[in-house]
């Protein structure tokens, strides 16, 4: 009987006792950990706290998916929170810098993208989030509500956010180590910053919803990004709600 392509996938990247490969790193083939737009507007992001918000367990107790937001503009603050929560550095150790979520050989092959719909101090447009100096560049400049509304299969939530949040990767910083399986990791960190990104909201008043149906490559093409080596995997929108 012929195998679907996720029963293929699921079958294919099975790790079996006795029959993994050994192999050797190639060193000097390894990807670069940062992207960066060295040409785009740099903007500041606030010096994020690691004390206060709301106890976890109270966090995870109300935490819900929120679709109903009102037009009251996000603080710049809160969105360094949010990006610091989920994906920016908690410790410098040496040369390697340890971040807010978990993943698979330490490879960070998940990228974050924010457009900006209402937030104080900040134009709306399409940001990418430089991790290493915290900080956003921008990389379009205006209104994008409907076209991310449209991506995210025509769900209003991502017209009335504040903003949404974005998660591509970059699939050769893990392929280098884990090959085909390496597709499954990359999915298993995204899913570890969304609830970051989500009991963060939580601690700070916000809502979110995660947003996994979409229209892949008309976000890709928002983002202006190719799709194969770089592509979209998840979205969440995030806004003070009713």
């Amino acid at each position: 009987m012929k195998k679907d392509i996720g029963e293929l996938f699921q079958q294919e990247t099975k790790y079996i006792r006795g029959k993994l490969s050994g192999r050797s790193l190639l060193w000097q083939a390894k990807p670069e950990t940062y992207k960066r737009y060295p040409k785009a507007l740099k903007i500041e992001l606030d010096s994020p706290s690691s004390e206060g918000g709301r106890p976890l367990w109270t966090a995870i107790h109300q935490r819900r998916s929120i679709r109903n937001f009102k037009d009251q503009p996000l603080k710049k603050e809160h969105l360094s929170q949010l990006l610091w929560a989920t994906q920016g550095v908690t410790k410098r150790e040496m040369d390697f810098e340890f971040r807010a979520s978990p993943s698979a050989g330490a490879l960070y092959p998940v990228e974050t993208y924010i457009v900006i719909h209402n937030v104080a101090n900040i134009d709306p447009g399409v940001y990418h989030y430089g991790v290493k100096k915290h900080e956003l560049e921008q990389l379009k400049k205006g209104d994008f509500r409907l076209q991310i509304a449209q991506a995210a299969l025509d769900q209003d939530m991502a017209y009335a956010a504040n903003i949404v949040f974005v998660w591509t990767a970059i699939f050769q910083r893990a392929k280098w180590k884990y090959e085909q399986r390496a597709y499954r990791y990359v999915y298993l960190d995204a899913g570890h910053i969304a609830q970051s990104l989500a009991l963060t909201a939580v601690s700070l008043d916000l809502g979110t919803c995660q947003i996994g149906a979409l229209y892949d490559e008309e976000v890709n093409s928002l983002l202006e990004i190719d799709g194969e080596d770089e592509s979209v995997l998840y979205m969440s929108v995030v806004g003070h709600y009713w």
